[in-house]
């Protein structure tokens, strides 16, 4: 069974269900999550002896931590809680679990004690919530590079204190958790740019809530399951025919290997037929480690193109502006990478036939591309990542990845993706390319464009997922590796998804 994608809602929705709810839900929603919270820690350190350290913040995200701290000593762990502020000034619904707690004979400390002699069991950040948009400071950053300090599992409430729920930058001093349990739904700074080297293993406890019921998502996490629908086997009376004609337009002098390897990736993910268009003069005409590739100089492609790729090593000369300018007018589904991007970001007539087009047209920029494209910097795209995608989808009216760690799909009409396969092993030369080549083999294999993209976004990365768990890489894994693995991982899903129809 393929699992499903989860929903992810920024912090505003999170507001909007939670202003929903709170007047009728019985029991109220601080109480579900402190107890899903005191479930999680049991499990999480089951055979771990030792007290449990709280730190509690002032707001909300405190009384989740006087919820778990009261259920886990029911549950007869010793907890100390740290609480330094003034319990008459707590929202009220976390005044009432403060009171609660100490109704059940817990007690608080001012300040983070020191940590016994075998060290804590477990240290859980009850500090700060989803609604923090500056840095912790004083006691607070203190408290969090304290807690960062133990070398013990630690465990953050809905986001760790100090990061940004929606963009998953660190705001200042920030807590570094092994492991986050995360209320109602997922939320976007959890799996994207720093977000997963702050979260550790992610625990959505939904605490009896359906979000969607209540909020129709805009916005879900990326698995098989939302592109099942093309996972089917080949019938036995097929040719290649059937499976499109895919092209290829890069390879200036000097670059022809990123052509190649688009041209190699499309290939091996099953497209009839791979035609790579080079601009280098004294490029090879034959692929000799795959010459099944038809290579062509780039202004010979052919015209019966099932889905065209342009960008892989193109340059910027003039005459890639020319050719570029004619794969923008062809009225097929066109993938734009690299160099491609660079132009347009430069030239205003081919932004607006981009714009214009009538065809599909998918992107597929880094950070810094991207900023190109936008008239931005680097640092305002990572700032805040599912905007940028989303005005990139919308500016040029494309289905746009923005790739990075938690590479995010976006769609015109402002719907959203967050992708979690790959791994650091990934950041090296090559690997864009390749993943050109996966979502082209997919157009040109009649897959619908938001699905072609999401599932080769989510192919790449699990094809080095999988080599890494085969001991090869992360580091020192290599673009073209990725490319046998991605087929073996692609087949893998067509018999799964074959299964799930039985």
């Amino acid at each position: 069974m393929l699992t499903p994608a989860q929903p992810i809602y920024p912090v505003t929705c999170i507001r909007e269900i939670e202003r929903k709810l709170i007047p009728s839900a019985r029991p109220p929603l601080m109480e579900r999550a402190g107890r899903a919270a005191a479930e999680d820690a049991v499990r999480l350190i089951m055979d771990r002896p030792g007290p449990i350290l709280v730190a509690c913040g002032p707001g909300n995200n405190g009384g989740d931590g006087f919820v778990m701290a009261r259920q886990l000593r029911q549950a007869g762990r010793e907890v100390i809680v740290a609480f330094a502020h003034d319990p008459a000034t707590l929202p009220a619904e976390a005044r009432k679990a403060h009171a609660d707690y100490l109704l059940a004979g817990g007690s608080t400390v001012s300040d983070l004690p020191s940590a016994p002699a075998n060290g804590w069991a477990l240290v859980v950040d009850a500090i700060f919530g989803i609604g923090l948009k500056r840095a912790p400071e004083g006691r607070y950053a203190i408290w969090i590079n304290t807690l960062n300090a133990q070398q013990v599992p630690r465990m953050a409430l809905d986001v760790p204190s100090g990061l940004d729920a929606d963009t998953g930058r660190p705001l200042g001093p920030c807590f570094r958790a092994t492991h986050t349990t995360t209320f109602i739904t997922l939320k976007p700074g959890l799996l994207t740019l720093d977000g997963p080297d702050y979260c550790g293993e992610i625990s959505v406890q939904r605490i009896e809530i359906d979000a969607p019921a209540w909020v129709p998502p805009r916005g879900y996490s990326v698995r098989c399951s939302l592109f099942q629908h093309h996972l089917s086997p080949r019938p036995r009376n097929t040719h290649k025919g059937m499976y499109g004609d895919a092209g290829i337009l890069g390879g200036a002098s000097g670059m022809a290997g990123a052509a190649l390897l688009a041209g190699r990736a499309a290939l091996w993910l099953g497209a009839g037929r791979v035609f790579v268009g080079l601009l280098d003069p004294a490029a090879p005409t034959v692929d000799i480690q795959h010459p099944e590739l038809m290579l062509r100089a780039a202004n010979a492609l052919p015209e019966h193109l099932t889905a065209l790729a342009a960008g892989p090593g193109l340059g910027r000369s003039a005459e890639a502006v020319s050719l570029l300018d004619t794969a923008i007018r062809r009225d097929i589904p066109l993938l734009l990478d690299a160099d491609a991007l660079n132009i347009i970001a430069n030239d205003a007539a081919l932004a607006h036939a981009l714009g214009a087009r009538t065809a599909v047209t998918l992107i597929t920029p880094h950070p810094a591309e991207a900023a190109r494209l936008l008239g931005a910097t680097t640092t305002t795209v990572q700032h805040d990542r599912l905007a940028a995608a989303l005005a990139l989808a919308s500016r040029y009216n494309a289905i746009t990845v923005l790739k990075g760690c938690g590479s995010i799909i976006a769609t015109p009409d402002g719907r959203w993706f967050i992708n979690n396969t790959g791994h650091p092993g990934m950041a090296t030369a090559g690997m864009g390319d390749v993943l050109s080549g996966l979502v082209l083999s997919l157009l040109a294999q009649g897959w619908l464009a938001e699905a072609a993209l999401i599932g080769a976004v989510h192919l790449h990365g699990a094809a080095a997922d999988r080599l890494a768990r085969e001991g090869i890489g992360p580091i020192g894994l290599s673009a073209s590796e990725v490319i046998d693995a991605a087929r073996g991982v692609f087949n893998g899903w067509l018999i799964e998804g074959a299964r799930s129809r039985h």
